[in-house]
């Protein structure tokens, strides 16, 4: 079996609170349970979870379009949410950018740990996790994407970005599937 990482991408504290009235939200909150059911079959088969979490200093860049600040570096609401089960050799990284490998130490931890191949989940579908699926081809590692453990702000923008992926000519090298067909996988 090829030691695969699970990396949960911004499943952030700020994306759940009520008052921000962001539209990810209803739909993140849906993920809760399986990306749990998730990373506890990854663990119990001894592999990875890595919680990539944005963290943007203020002012940043990114703020100057549409996104309002969310996820300063230092505050609660760039840490993983509550709500997402978390063990003492899990993985925090921070990244300032949509793609958990871009100018992170990703690719040299995953390495580090003897991963061949990652598995991601979290949101947004069409962006970071996007992103980072195909970040993790460019760096050599065997991808997963997992297409009930991701999601965008509607699902028909899930939906769309998941189909052009679906019956990829890097296949198998990425690859579209479910969590429990992961976890068979897993053992």
């Amino acid at each position: 079996m090829m030691q695969m990482a699970i990396i949960v991408v911004d499943m952030l504290a700020d994306y759940f609170r009520e008052e921000a009235g962001l539209p990810i939200t209803r739909e993140a909150r849906a993920l809760i349970d399986p990306i749990n059911e998730l990373t506890a079959a990854a663990r119990g088969a001894r592999q990875p979870v890595i919680f990539a979490c944005d963290s943007f200093l203020e002012g940043d860049f990114l703020f100057g379009g549409k996104m309002k600040a969310h996820a300063i570096r230092g505050t609660a609401g760039a840490e993983p949410t509550p709500l997402l089960h978390r063990e003492p050799g899990d993985i925090v990284l921070p990244k300032r950018r949509f793609s958990a490998f871009f100018k992170t130490d990703l690719d040299q931890t995953l390495r580090t740990l003897g991963v061949e191949g990652v598995a991601v989940c979290g949101i947004t579908t069409h962006f970071c996790v996007l992103t980072t699926v195909l970040d993790a081809i460019c760096h050599d590692f065997h991808a997963v994407w997992l297409e009930d453990c991701c999601a965008s702000h509607k699902r028909s923008v899930h939906q769309a970005t998941v189909e052009l992926y679906r019956n990829n000519p890097l296949y198998p090298l990425l690859r579209v599937m479910g969590r429990r067909e992961l976890m068979k996988e897993l053992g």
